[in-house]
């Protein structure tokens, strides 16, 4: 049986199908040495960085490589690799392809902080990602990524985001604190079948100041007393819709005694 000094010498040589054998060997410094032969291919080294029992110190060796790294497929097949040491991973990350990035944020497995950079990592490309991936990803993208193209209310958009299964309350809500939000996609909310029923969703469109009359007066009969005389408070909503407020409160409180005076 041939020693490991023996099969290192080997693999810094092999070609054809000594080579592909080598590829599964299980000793780190085999693997090694592999990198440094050149008949080592593009393909080859991928299939190698497909192995789930890569130790992070020979990823971080394959990443130190800039000739290796020339290969996107060899950058993602590490950024990826569930043993790729943080640093490695986040460095890689901001080369990955916008797709890419939607795959991190979104795979099971992955670490928080990783999912939260290929997030901002979208976020930051959203000035130049043109309208039709902008749509892609209002479809399936993150639940905050999903939020920030919400909030930018394009029409093509808006007819798929709101669908999003990403998306959540917390980030619907994000979006509706905003002051400066585009009619349109407070609209979209009062009037999507999900969103129009959550009670949360309601209040912040009524807090909204953008928000359209009609869709504010459609929610008042909805909220409770407690939120309604909350709401009607001074200074919380612009004075021009305290007045209605008031009016449903009033509203209930007469309807109240009725109940009360028929008992």
């Amino acid at each position: 049986m041939e020693d490991l000094s023996t099969i290192r010498e080997r693999a810094l040589t092999a070609s054809g199908e000594e080579l592909a054998a080598l590829l599964h060997h299980s000793s780190p410094e085999v693997l090694r040495a592999l990198l440094d032969n050149r008949a080592l291919e593009e393909a080859q080294l991928c299939r190698l960085l497909e192995r789930k029992d890569i130790p992070g110190e020979f990823l971080e060796e394959v990443a130190r490589r800039k000739a290796l790294l020339k290969s996107y497929r060899v950058r993602r097949a590490i950024a990826f690799h569930p043993h790729a040491p943080r640093l490695v991973s986040m460095r890689l990350l901001r080369d990955l392809y916008l797709m890419d990035l939607v795959q991190m944020a979104l795979l099971p497995g992955v670490s928080a902080e990783l999912k939260r950079q290929a997030e901002e990592q979208l976020l930051a490309r959203m000035p130049q990602i043109a309208l039709g991936q902008k749509v892609t990803l209002a479809r399936r993208g993150p639940g905050r990524v999903a939020g920030a193209l919400l909030a930018e209310g394009h029409a093509r958009m808006l007819a798929v985001v709101l669908d999003n299964p990403n998306l959540n309350e917390g980030h619907v809500l994000k979006v509706l604190a905003r002051e400066k939000l585009p009619e349109v996609v407070l609209q979209a909310v009062a009037h999507h079948r999900k969103w129009s029923v959550s009670y949360n969703v309601r209040i912040a469109l009524v807090r909204n100041p953008a928000s359209p009359l009609g869709v504010v007066l459609s929610f008042l009969p909805h909220l409770t007393l407690s939120d309604l005389r909350e709401l009607a408070a001074p200074g919380l909503l612009a004075e021009s819709l305290r007045k209605y407020l008031q009016a449903e409160v009033a509203r209930r409180m007469h309807a109240g005694a009725g109940e009360k005076a028929e008992e």
